[in-house]
């Protein structure tokens, strides 16, 4: 089986540093499960299936294998799904074998998993289908979990997303306390290019802003709270000399007209912010 991985990301430490929280690694009396360490026979050994109990896009399930593995190497699983697959309520995501304990200490860092990132692609993937057929594309926003932007941003991938700014380093985005430090749009985007910055995304929330933004040499707008009529007025504006972004106060109802705008990118920072957990379950039985 090919080794799960994701850029930026270290699935070993990840799984190792979650397991340790919930076992209590380090606190006194803390470093082991109690509850499956006294009930349950050393030896015991079950069999599992994941499912979701409702309709959901998939995400995390080789993140899920990964602990039961940790603990229990020799564990068996067949993951049943693709990662961003949609599959319909009471459908199984994966099975597995092995030894109890090891499963049952497992399953709560496991399950917490595959419920967050399933949560974040679901609600993604109903953004996506939300646009309509309009040539637009979502993007996500640095609105993540600290300490879990990898994998959140993976999880909008799965919806159908892609990827906004990873974080502070990889574009430069000038907002309004920018411009206020530095004294207008143009000023701010000439700093940033003087400075050897290649992509420079501009927020506006004016319309009088989009030319001076332009001429310093901003790369993309950000039209920020921006209702569809003033979107469109915007984009005929710029008429093309840069891509154009829709960002602020986007609903799941308000999404197609903000895309039909003729916007390129809408970026929605709820994906991320306040997706909430799918419903999946794992369901245990002896051997």
């Amino acid at each position: 089986m090919t080794q799960w991985t994701l850029a930026g990301f270290d699935l070993d430490a990840f799984v190792r540093n979650t397991l340790a929280e919930d076992l209590g690694v380090g606190l006194p009396g803390g470093g082991h499960d109690v509850t499956s360490e006294s009930v349950i026979p050393a030896d015991a050994r079950f069999a599992g299936a994941m499912d979701s109990r409702d309709a959901i896009t998939v995400c995390g399930l080789p993140i899920a294998a990964a602990f039961f593995r940790a603990l229990d190497p020799a564990i068996e699983i067949e993951i049943l799904v693709d990662e961003g697959a949609a599959v319909a309520a009471n459908s199984d995501l994966m099975r597995l074998s092995g030894n109890a304990c090891a499963m049952l200490t497992a399953e709560r860092s496991a399950l917490n998993t595959v419920q967050h990132l399933s949560g974040i692609a679901t609600m993604t993937r109903g953004y996506v289908d939300a646009m309509g057929d309009a040539h637009c594309v979502l993007l996500d926003t640095r609105k993540t979990i600290p300490g879990l932007r990898h994998l959140e941003k993976y999880a909008t991938r799965m919806g159908g997303a892609q990827n906004h700014r990873m974080g502070l380093w990889d574009a430069a985005m000038i907002k309004d306390n920018h411009v206020m430090v530095a004294g207008g749009v143009a000023e701010a985007v000439r700093r940033a290019l003087a400075a050897g910055v290649r992509e420079v995304i501009c927020e506006v929330d004016r319309i009088d802003q989009i030319e001076p933004a332009l001429a310093a040499g901003a790369t993309r707008l950000l039209l920020d709270n921006m209702g569809p009529d003033l979107l469109r007025q915007a984009v005929t504006l710029v008429a093309g000399r840069v891509p154009t972004e829709a960002s602020g106060g986007v609903r799941l109802d308000t999404i197609a007209a903000i895309a039909a705008s003729g916007v390129d990118y809408v970026s929605v920072g709820r994906l991320t912010q306040s997706a909430p957990a799918a419903d999946v379950g794992l369901d245990f039985t002896p051997l």
